[in-house]
Formats: C-alpha cells, structure tokens, sequence
C-alpha cells in the first residue's frame, strides 16, 4: 500500500509543478501539495510513526530546562503537563484528533522539563564554594588505577575539617600520586586540596560542574598527604555492594593486564571491565585516529555482542536436545537468560551512563521478543529513549546520548529499508547471502558514522574520515575473537583456568591494535572542525530525525534541514579571544591567524580545548603558542592585527601601566572605576559572575562577548561560589603602591 500511495503522491506533486509552469493558478498547486501531505500524512498514521516524535517532544522539554538561567518552577512545569493531556483527552473524545495530537506533543513537553526539575532536586548535594586544603574523612566508593602506580578516587565523605554539616559535599573525586594498597571499601583520613567542581573553559563548552553536581560530586582535588586508616564509616548497603563490585572488577583489570601485558593487555582490560586508566596516551590515539575508541567504552556494542551471546549460547544448548526444543519457547527462553546476563554484566562493567542506556535498550528490545514482536524496531528505540530520559534526563547533554541514539536510529532505519528490500528479492545462495552481509555491515558503518559525525565534530571538534576501514578491518576480531574469549575467561576466572583464554584474547587485540595503528597512519586520519552553535546542532539534529523517523515522502525534508544546519555551522567562526572561568589563562588570534597563549603557566585543560575549537592540533605545552606576545611574572601583552594592546594582567603592579597603555585590559583582579582608559575590561567582578568569556571582533571594530553564564543565571552546580575575593600582593611603589592599597583591588579567590 505504501509503494502506490508514494508514487501517486510524487506523481501529483510532478503535476502541480508542471501546471504551475504552464499557468496554473497558485490556489491550484497549493490544491495538490495538500493533498500530496494528506496522503504522506495519512501513510504515516497508518504506520504508527506519530508515537516516535513523542519522545522528541519529551526532549525538548529537558532541553528547555538545561536552557533555563534559572530553575524552573515545579508547579508550572506539572500545571503544564496536566492542562495538555486534560485538554489532549478532551480533545480526542470529540473527534479533533489532529488537536489531541498537539496537546498531547505539548504535555510530553511539559512531562521533559518536569523530570529534569525533578531530578535535579533528587541529586541537589552541596557543592564546594571555595578552594580549600583540609583534613578528610571518606569511604572509597570506586577506584582507577593509572599508569604509573597514580590513582583517581571517588570518595563518600564522612566529615570535612573546617566546613558545617549543611554545607559539606556528600562526595569527592580525588587523584592521589601513589594508590599503593588502598582500595574501594576501605575508609580513610588524609589532608586534601580542594577546589570546586571547574566549570566550562569556553562558552557552550563541556561543562564538568554540571556534569558532576548530578552525580553528586561536590568538589575535586588531590591528596597532599599520607593517607590513614580510619574507623569505618556507616554507609548504605547498596553502597558496600558496589565497593566489592569495585574490588572485583580491579582485580580482574590487574589480571588481564598482567596477564597479556602492555597497551594490548591494558586495552583487553578495558573491554571486558571498563577501567581504561592502564591505556597509554600513544594506544588511546590510536584507537581514536580508527575511529574504533567506542571499543573500548563499555556501551551498546559491548551490551549488543554480550546479550547476543548469551541468548546464542543458552539457545544453541537447548537446541540440542529435541525434547527441549520442540515443547518450550527456546526463543524466549534464552532472551530472557540474555536479559539477567546483560544485566550482570552492567553491573559489574560499573553501571555508568553509557553502560546503563545501553542495557535499556537491550531490555526493551529483547522484551519485544518475549511478546512476539519485533526486537529491532524504531518504536522499541523511542521506549528506550523515554526510560533513559525519566531516570537521567542531565544524559542528553551529553555525546554518549547524542551519538548512540543518533547511530542506533540511523540502522533501524536502514534495516527497516533494507528488510523491506530482502522480502522482495530473495537469493538463497551462500555467495550472494556473505556479500550482502559485507555489504550491509559496511553501509551499517557509513550510516553509523553519518548519524554520529555532527555531534562527535560539536563535542571533540575532531572527525576520523576512515573509521569506516578502521571497524570493517576490527570489529570481525572483536566480535568472533575478543568478546567470545572475554566472556569464558570471566566464566573460567574463578576456577583458576583462565590464562589461556586470556593469551588467546590477547591475540585478538594484537591484532585490532595493528589495525588500529595502521589507520590513523593513514594521512588524514584525524581531521579537527572549528567550534560551531548549538543552534546548527539542533537544525541538524532534527534533519537527521526527519530522515530516520518518517517512512513516507515526509522524510526527505530532513535533506535540507542537515543542509541548513550545516550552512549554520559554517556561518559561524571560532572566537578571537578565549578566557577561562577564574581568568589564569587567555588566548588571542595572533597575526598569523592562530591562537597565542599569554600565560605559560595557566589552565592546560583550558587550553587544549581552545586549539580544539580553532581546528589546531598543536598541544597546550607546545613552544610556538607563545607567538609574539610579551610575559613577564606581573602579566602579558600582545597586539591585535589592526594595532590595539591587549594585555592580561595577574599581579597589581602592572596594573597602572596596562590601564594606560592597553586598549584591552582582562585580568582576574577587581579593578572597579580606577582603570578609566581601555576601551574594554573584564575583571574579577566579571569572571565572577559570568565564568569563561570569549571575544570576537566584528568588522565594524567592536568586540562582542559571549559568556559561561548569561547575566542573573543561577543554577544549582554553580552552588554558592558568588563574589569571593582574596586581597591580593601589594605593590612596591609609586602610583602602582596606591592602585595595590585600594582596599577594593583583590583578586578571585
């Protein structure tokens, strides 16, 4: 039915633009494009496909609340949901379904910002004001080893020296230089610096404060000193259980990496527990310039080939027994025996964002399959896409989100075109069967790579343009060689008959890294994108959905909306000027075109994420991002290409002498009214209460600023940091010692 109504329906939109051509009136060819959407409209009601923008709707409401400079309210957030489902229902009972539709898209809405409000007051924890070096007792929730013998920790806090009850974090992530013994479970007391969670570099940048307020981590730092054993701490059950959980999935990362040893043993690890801290820099680039680094983040792949294999391995067993196989669902049987293995496997993979999205999916999709429906279907994507937004609405801020839901909605609807094709051709040859699953694994990878390459270039500012040949060459090894013998040695481990299979996966990964090194060889491996807008983002975004949801005529609108978006991404240029949330670091567009660093010794992180944003691959401790400016200890200078200074000043004495020589003065210093002369300053007063800035020149001459935090935004991750100031060194003489002694000159603290 649909084949006759597509081509009647292009056949009528061909008509009314050659009766258009021959004089036709308007009225007559807006006639036939209304009928030409009535019938795309009508194929796609007959087909279900409205329930698929249900979850979009729901989408955008959390987007509104992440967009929000402040936080919405509760109350009108449900009042919202109600009226439009009232109204939605009402609505259908009298017959107007086109108008239940659109209440019923606006309280999905609604229902998006309520689950975000909700569960941002479900997380709330205090977050760190200022930094702090002090005393801390904590449980050690988790543990990552690193090279090295240095660790990263997440730690529950008993008591922090210095701060209330009311006003403490309830967790910490700390890196210590020596792990030595400590472990997750153990409770300790040492002396540590902390500071709070770093918010954004750039404006629109990746926003770690954020990210770790919704995990409930209050600050970060180092430990400064010798850790002590300390009395246990009382701490939920659930708590103890994933501190042994911990233990465990340390001491097999330890095992397999002893056992094959190197980056292939560090790699191995990583894939079958999730700890990617043994991983050289040098094996992480090259995994990356493949295009194959999601191998070793524990996700969909992983949960895919682990449930596929557990349902394969139970069902080929029962099917070797008639009686079995001919009497019982063994079909069902084993999805469900791959539901309990997929759960136990996200369990100890650490139960992260990506890891738990990806066992939704696979929940929801092998549930289908016990109710005799189909397991791979877009409808089953959108269920799974709900239930990850009510319980982590803060997730589809993030690439994880983005890009497996972008890859997973891009080969659905391939195999939903490429079925259709199979059940009108059909050749029983072996020959023809292998090509065409060539064939179709390779398009599943283009396609894959199409639906994901607009978020991975807004996110890491990086494209791999042969990924393509990186998982066509790899993914065979991982799926017939690596994960089969990760999950025996993890049967055999407890037996004491496991280091065969860990040497025989080992060969498996020698094998994926070779590849993987030859790939990003390749000249080109990596290209790097200027930074673009959020808004070409979502243009684009929403181009890909139209192209993945609709099944009729409908979709190709979604041509040029990712056109569009992709015009929009062009129109916009990298910043001139980066300055980081606290002012220690600051980058400008030198006369060559690319950036110069001012401070030799600023935010490294910051940084490196402005090269990244400028498409420059130099790293931050690379000699030439020095350019021509000029440092000293009290600051720098440097000139714009249409003559202007600009200096950035870190200590009081250079201060006078900037003010009346710059035409742009930034600093982290509280200035006030005493520096009259630059056109433009941004001082600690700003920095305080806008976080990062960037700078861009028009070509009219006037700068225009973009900032973290627009002005009055008050979200919760950003606790109670406010104006906070430091008196900073006096001055040694001269109008440089009067400007020192103003009691309103400080510096953030």
């Amino acid at each position: 039915m649909a084949g006759p109504l597509n081509k009647a329906g292009v056949g009528g939109f061909g008509l009314g633009l050659s009766g258009l051509s021959a004089g036709t009136s308007l009225s007559a060819y807006l006639g036939l494009w209304r009928v030409w959407w009535a019938r795309q409209i009508a194929q796609e009601g007959r087909e279900r496909r409205f329930f698929l923008w249900l979850p979009v709707c729901f989408l955008v409401g959390v987007l509104g609340y992440f967009a929000a400079a402040r936080e919405p309210s509760l109350f009108v957030s449900l009042a919202g949901l109600v009226i439009c489902g009232l109204l939605g229902a009402l609505a259908q009972s009298r017959g107007f379904l086109q108008l239940a539709g659109f209440f019923c898209a606006g309280a999905f809405l609604f229902a998006g910002l309520s689950a975000a409000v909700l569960r941002s007051a479900s997380v709330a924890a205090p977050v760190l004001s200022s930094a702090k070096v002090t005393k801390v007792t904590a449980f050690i929730e988790s543990v990552d080893e690193r090279r090295g013998g240095a660790g990263r920790m997440l730690l529950r806090v008993g008591e922090i020296e210095g701060l209330a009850r009311e006003a403490t974090p309830k967790k910490l992530r700390v890196t210590i230089r020596v792990l030595g013994t400590l472990q997750a479970g153990d409770t300790i007391r040492a002396t540590m610096r902390l500071i709070p969670p770093a918010e954004p570099s750039e404006p629109g940048g990746y926003d770690f404060a954020r990210e770790a307020y919704f995990q409930s981590i209050g600050a970060v730092g180092n430990v400064v000193s010798r850790v002590e054993m300390a009395e246990p701490l009382n701490v939920p059950w659930l708590v103890d259980v994933n501190a042994a959980i911990d233990r465990a999935r340390n001491a097999l990362t330890r095992r397999i990496a002893d056992v094959i040893g190197g980056d292939d043993g560090a790699v191995a690890a990583a894939l079958v527990t999730g700890k990617r801290g043994l991983i050289s820099e040098d094996a992480n680039e090259a995994l990356r310039g493949a295009g194959i680094y999601h191998v070793v983040s524990i996700s969909g792949l992983h949960m895919v080939l682990a449930a596929g294999l557990f349902m394969w391995s139970l069902r080929a067993f029962l099917s070797l027994f008639p009686a079995i196989a001919l009497n019982y669902p063994v079909k069902k049987i084993s999805a469900a025996f791959a539901m309990l293995g997929a759960t136990a496997y996200c369990i100890f993979a650490g139960s992260e964002v990506a890891t738990e999205r990806s066992l939704i999916m696979i929940l929801v999709m092998l549930g289908a399959v016990l109710v005799d429906r189909p397991a791979l279907s877009m409808r089953n994507l959108g269920v799974a896409a709900l239930i990850v937004m009510i319980r982590e609405p803060e997730s589809v801020m993030g690439p994880s989100f983005q890009m497996s839901f972008g890859a997973v909605a891009g080969m659905v609807a391939l195999f939903e075109r490429s079925a259709q094709d199979e059940a009108r051709e059909f050749d029983p040859t072996f020959l023809h069967r292998g090509l065409r699953a060539l064939g179709l694994m390779l398009l599943t990878t283009f396609v894959a790579g199409l639906a994901t390459g607009p978020f991975a270039s807004f996110h890491f500012h990086r494209v791999n343009p042969y990924s393509m040949i990186g998982n066509a060459l790899t993914l065979p090894l991982v799926e017939f060689i690596v994960m089969p013998a990760a999950l025996l040695g993890v049967v055999l481990g407890p037996l004491g008959l496991d280091t065969w299979v860990w040497q025989f996966m080992g060969m498996g990964i020698s094998g994926m890294m070779d590849v993987s090194r030859l790939v990003a060889a390749f000249y080109g491996s990596t290209r790097y994108v200027e930074t673009f807008g959020f808004v070409a983002l979502l243009v684009i975004a929403f181009g890909i959905l139209f192209l993945c949801l609709w099944r009729s005529q409908i979709r190709w609108i979604g041509v040029p909306l990712v056109l569009g978006g992709l015009w929009l991404a062009q129109q916009d240029r990298p910043p001139d000027v980066f300055v980081d949330a606290r002012a220690r670091s600051m980058a400008v567009r030198g006369l060559s075109g690319k950036l110069e660093v001012l401070n030799g010794k600023g935010n490294d992180f910051a940084v490196s994420q402005w090269l990244l944003a400028d498409a420059d691959s130099r790293k931050p401790k690379d000699p030439d991002l020095g350019g021509a400016s000029r440092c000293d200890a009290a600051g720098c200078v440097t000139q714009w290409r249409d003559g202007r200074v600009i200096a950035f000043v870190t200590e009081p004495r250079a201060l006078v002498e900037d003010c009346a020589r710059a035409d742009v003065v930034i600093t982290r210093l509280y200035v006030g009214t005493r520096c009259q002369g630059p056109e433009l300053i941004l001082d600690g007063a700003h920095f305080a209460a806008h976080g990062a800035t960037a700078l861009q020149l028009r070509a009219d001459g006037k700068w225009v600023q973009s900032v973290a935090r627009a002005d009055g935004a008050q979200r919760p991750w950003y606790g109670q940091r406010g104006l906070r100031f430091t008196r900073a060194p006096v001055a040694a003489s001269g109008e440089a010692q009067d400007v020192a002694d103003d009691p309103r000159l400080f510096s953030p603290d």
